[in-house]
């Protein structure tokens, strides 16, 4: 179900609401003050202070400390406003809509996006059938008709592994090689799960690992053999090139593992209401 801006706005009109929303998120309905002990502690908001103080000693929480909010001077409700909007997109947002909606500098809406970003990075493993391959971005020359080394080494690597009907893990590798790939793989995938790739010899070492390896040959123009194959993952590319041709343009090679994480964490989503989750998020410390 969407989140509509009508409901965004009704739930978050001011920046105290922001607050006691992210105060209830961090901490829970039911407190145990950290420095007297008290069950079920009352806190209660300081007046021109974003802290709460506990009614029996006066100890305060900072729910904003060690956050994405944290020492920022932005008020809340823009820092909501953006995460809303990186809620909505399914092509990410740049720096530079975000200066525009919010009215903030560039600077100031840059760090806001990446904050953001930050919180899309993912703790999962996959499991099942999982269909993994490699791709490039950026640099000055296309890949038709290239192998794999004879591309220009201005191009980025991203090695990624989608589960059928499940989630992703996408990574900015140094190479595309086995001992870039391999590693990758036995950290993200489960043991025995099934591996689907094309015929790239990086992925014949699967077997002796531990793993189901079955691949489609791309050269000889197989590219679905029974239930084998790599269109999920190859879709996946083509839509997050297409978001970075059309939203971004161009991406620095520094920060491109928080754009593949956005992407991945986004699609691992689709069927979750995002805006909930990125908020919970938010109010954990990073």
């Amino acid at each position: 179900m969407n989140y509509t801006i009508n409901e965004f706005n009704k739930d978050f009109p001011n920046d105290d609401v922001c607050l006691d929303t992210l105060f209830k998120l961090r901490y829970g309905e039911s407190i145990i003050c950290p420095h007297c002990g008290v069950v079920r502690a009352k806190f209660y908001r300081v007046k021109n202070r974003k802290c709460y103080e506990c009614k029996d000693c006066g100890h305060q929480l900072h729910p904003l400390g060690g956050t994405i909010f944290h020492k920022s001077d932005t008020p809340l409700t823009k820092w909501f406003f953006a995460i809303y909007l990186f809620s909505n997109a399914r092509n990410g947002v740049a720096a530079k809509e975000l200066e525009r909606h919010l009215g903030v500098t560039y600077k100031c809406a840059w760090r806001i996006a990446k904050q953001i970003r930050l919180l899309m990075d993912q703790d999962i493993k996959l499991s099942g059938i999982v269909e993994v391959d490699e791709t490039y971005i950026g640099g000055k020359v296309s890949n038709r008709s290239k192998s794999r080394k004879d591309l220009d080494d201005t191009k980025q690597v991203l090695m990624g592994m989608v589960e059928r009907d499940g989630n992703a893990k996408v990574y900015h590798v140094k190479s595309s090689g086995s001992l870039s790939l391999i590693p990758k793989i036995r950290e993200n995938i489960k043991p025995e799960s099934e591996i689907y790739s094309d015929e790239y010899r990086a992925y014949l070492v699967l077997p002796k690992l531990g793993y189901l390896h079955r691949s489609v040959k791309h050269r000889a123009q197989e590219y679905v053999r029974g239930n084998v194959h790599t269109n999920t993952i190859e879709g996946f590319w083509s839509q997050f090139k297409r978001s970075v041709n059309g939203t971004y343009h161009a991406v620095s090679p520094k920060y491109l593992q928080l754009y593949v994480n956005e992407f991945a964490f986004r699609y691992n989503h689709r069927l979750t209401p995002v805006y909930q989750t990125l908020l919970a998020k938010a109010s954990k410390q990073v």
